[in-house]
């Protein structure tokens, strides 16, 4: 039992902070903007923003009147309410971790939503509705719709990433909306957010035409107390705003399609099924403009640093892929998710860089063609996919794969299920390499029809080179007719199933002395407690689930029928019940018919 708890604590341990310091530059406030640029294995581009707004104030007192660069709409929300931490996330697409590698920060398909309350919140449902309903006119997002039938309250999965005197989970509550569908009508609220706006620095890249014309689209809000100084006496808050965007350049007809070759493998798989055919990744040239519309100008006049990177790192010393252009005025080497990067930095402050140009596009070109033979496969990657057949039962199977050579390391997965698929807990299994896996540590709250959703946690180890398959049975429910979607025979979504771990670094990370602070994008959000492991938080594919479905043709064929029938029948039997008949006799006619009558008798001409 000792052990159990301790691997659970180790987990929480690495996913954030904590009550230790996070060193932060001393001054009222601060603003830093950053982006990253990074070429995907498969020849899409991700694009990475993250603008980091540092306020010493202290917000839950309630005193602060005056706002300069904090989001006054944000600050007084997090006083009103008591929030401890506020994380929200709107995605459109599917982050492919098997094919795109780890991302900087992953978020759900839909709308994503966690928040941790301070202890002296005395009715944390009541704040966490008013909360919900708030952020929903903020964003223009359809938050209104978490109630307590998608709301949860986990137990080991979600730690606070900023400064905490405790984890009491009963103060969390983690929701998904995996169906929301994020467009420009969040992207505008999102940028008003901004000290500048979009109108200078990095910001006016973000032209919503080429930012959802992209194959993954999310961005994200996260508001959290970190320590002032390394002497962490006094408490700052934190906002990151942060877009990835991925750009598939070939679809957009902005780079050479790839072709089948003979040097490359191209790997399909299927479950179990794998399928191989011959590929060559030929070199496709990309730049800011090609992939925004847009050149950079200027840096925001209220950013302290205005930096942009460009992931130029090698597969090896010996093969160097890339070559940008303007060259960099530096270079940064930085520990990234356990794995040594290089990045040409741009410097938007720096006079020198927009001296021989108006504008800054930076453009990378690749020297050779790219062999998929050589395309890395994460440590640590999921799929989801729900199997069976009829709308009477079902299963989900959840297969998580670990590739390290000779690490094992546990995982914690959060299941989270609606409550009209009945789980049949009895019938969860977890098998690896054959043999049955007993979770370490276990977590299940039952759903409550109408009331909220199944919760379960699990504490699995995985071990090396494996892949282990998690399934479990569930009956679907019969709604009621008024609890159906306007179109329910598109199906039910299923929020993602989130993973948890501290994956084994490739390299020893104590070797590179990186500065929190200083560290580019997310580095400094999940930092590392030791240089063995990194913290690593992904997400699953949502599911789309057919629940039985009335036909709701059926009562307009009805309603028509019946219409028609008392129309024609009834209509017409009342109007001969009530109509009276009279008999007209005929007239002579008028002066005009005599006198028609005299004209035609002179033309000889019968009479009329």
């Amino acid at each position: 039992r000792g052990g159990m708890l301790a691997a659970v604590l180790l987990l929480l341990t690495a996913a954030g902070p904590g009550p230790g310091p996070v060193p932060v530059r001393a001054g009222r406030d601060a603003l830093r903007e950053e982006l990253l640029l990074s070429p995907l294995p498969d020849g899409d581009v991700a694009a990475t923003f993250q603008f980091r707004t540092r306020w010493d104030a202290d917000l839950q007192r309630g005193a602060v009147s005056h706002y300069r660069l904090f989001p006054k709409a944000l600050g007084q929300l997090v006083a009103a309410l008591g929030v401890r931490e506020l994380h929200l996330a709107l995605t459109q697409g599917f982050w492919r971790t098997r094919v795109w590698g780890q991302p900087p920060l992953q978020a759900p398909a839909g709308a994503e939503l966690w928040v941790w309350f301070q202890p002296t919140v005395t009715d944390v449902d009541k704040a966490w509705e008013e909360l919900s309903n708030i952020l929903s006119g903020i964003f223009c997002a359809s938050l209104n719709f978490i109630d307590s039938t998608n709301t949860v309250t986990p137990t080991a999965s979600f730690k606070p990433l900023g400064l905490a005197n405790g984890t009491d989970h009963h103060l969390l509550r983690y929701a998904v909306l995996p169906r929301e569908v994020v467009c420009t009508e969040n992207l505008t609220p999102w940028k008003k957010l901004l000290p500048c706006g979009s109108k200078a620095g990095l910001a006016v890249l973000l032209k919503a035409e080429r930012l959802f014309h992209s194959s993954y689209h999310s961005q994200a809000v996260h508001i959290r107390p970190i320590c002032r100084d390394a002497s962490c006496l006094a408490v700052s808050w934190e906002l990151r705003q942060t877009l990835t965007v991925v750009f598939d350049t070939f679809s957009s007809g902005q780079g050479k399609k790839g072709k089948l070759g003979s040097s490359a493998l191209w790997s399909l798989s299927v479950h179990s099924t794998s399928l191989s055919l011959p590929l060559t990744l030929l070199p496709t040239d990309w730049s800011l403009f090609k992939m925004f519309s847009r050149t950079l100008t200027d840096a925001c006049p209220l950013a302290s640093q205005s930096k942009v990177y460009v992931d130029i790192s090698p597969k090896n010393k010996e093969k160097e892929l890339l070559e940008v252009t303007p060259p960099p005025a530096s270079v940064h080497e930085a520990i990234v998710q356990g794995d040594k990067r290089t990045y040409a930095v741009y410097d938007l402050l720096s006079p020198s860089l927009f001296n021989t140009s108006r504008s800054l596009n930076v453009q990378l070109k690749w020297k050779r063609p790219q062999d998929s033979s050589d395309l890395p496969t994460p440590i640590l990657h999921a799929q989801r996919y729900v199997s069976g057949y009829g709308l009477q039962t079902g299963e989900i199977s959840t297969l998580i794969y670990n590739t390290h050579p000779y690490r094992a390391f546990p995982v914690v997965l959060l299941e989270t299920v609606p409550w009209y698929l009945r789980l049949y807990v009895h019938t969860l299994t977890i098998i690896t390499k054959g043999k049955e896996n007993k979770p370490s540590y276990i977590h299940y709250q039952p759903a409550q029809d109408r009331r909220r959703p199944h919760l379960l946690e699990m504490l699995i180890q995985l071990p090396a080179n494996s892949v282990t398959k998690i399934t479990i049975q569930f009956e679907r429910a019969l709604l009621k007719w008024t609890e159906y979607t306007p179109d329910p025979n598109h199906g039910f979504y299923v929020s993602s199933s989130v993973l948890s771990a501290l994956v084994p670094s490739v390299i020893a990370m104590k070797d590179v002395d990186v500065d929190v602070e200083q560290s580019s994008l997310f580095t400094s959000l999940f930092p590392s407690s030791d240089g063995s492991s990194y913290f690593v938080r992904l997400y699953t594919e949502p599911l789309l689930v057919n629940l039985p479905t009335p036909d709701f043709s059926m009562p307009y064929n009805v309603i028509c029928l019946t219409c028609t029938v008392v129309a024609v029948c009834y209509g017409s039997f009342y109007n001969l019940l009530t109509r009276t008949f009279h008999v007209e006799e005929p007239s002579r006619g008028g002066l005009a018919k005599r006198l028609a009558n005299i004209i035609r008798k002179f033309r000889g001409v019968p009479p009329l």
